[in-house]
């Protein structure tokens, strides 16, 4: 595997978790309560702008050698 879409896959992984540990806190601060499927596809829509944002923004950030 290609180590951009490695990383890219890495950073959507995060993302998603970040997410979900979030709506974890808010469930426990509040009365709301949300259903198991909501918070697995809102989730994976984070895992995926995570990831897709990281692919695309990594060479503008690094340039083409992987430097800063």
């Amino acid at each position: 595997m290609h180590p951009r879409v490695k990383a890219s896959l890495l950073w959507g992984a995060i993302g998603a978790l970040s997410f979900l540990v979030l709506i974890q806190g808010y469930e426990l601060l509040s009365a709301e309560r949300l259903s198991f499927a909501l918070k697995f596809a809102a989730g994976g829509v984070v895992a995926l702008v995570a990831a897709g944002s990281t692919y695309l923004a990594e060479p503008l950030v690094f340039g083409e050698n992987g430097r800063v």
